[in-house]
């Protein structure tokens, strides 16, 4: 297996992506994902937060506290159906048909790690158009 390994060869083009990937700061790296997410339809592999997670050390309480990252998750609609299927079109970038199919399937998650800041606008987008948010 190594030997295969060995003789693997990257363009200089590939070396220089990766380079610049691998010097990305973790809020570079979430607005990286969140663009090839929402222009490109590239999603993130579930265990990619992993490999942007930061040292483990003794103040794990202390990040259990300060929590940056949050899930926006759709907890219901309300009377007001279409609005917010338009609004959950809006934030997820999904077809009109994978709106509906999110609103009515509720709970969906809207949006996973985003900031506090991010989170609490689509939160108050959501519940202006009717519907019920948690943020997780």
């Amino acid at each position: 297996m190594s030997e295969d390994t060995a003789t693997l060869e990257y363009s200089d083009a590939t070396k220089t992506i990766g380079d610049q990937i691998v010097g990305l700061t973790l809020k570079e790296a979430k607005e990286l994902s969140d663009y090839l997410e929402n222009e490109h339809g590239i999603k993130a592999a579930a265990g990619g937060g992993v490999v942007m997670a930061g040292p483990a050390g003794d103040g794990g309480g202390e990040a259990a506290e300060a929590k940056t990252e949050f899930d926006v998750v759709l907890t219901g609609f309300g009377d007001k159906k279409l609005d917010v299927v338009k609004v959950v079109k809006t934030i997820t970038g999904a077809s009109l048909m994978e709106a509906k199919k999110m609103v009515e399937g509720a709970p969906a998650t809207l949006k996973e790690a985003a900031s506090k800041e991010e989170a609490d606008k689509i939160k108050a987008d959501v519940e202006a158009a009717g519907g019920s948010i948690e943020l997780k």
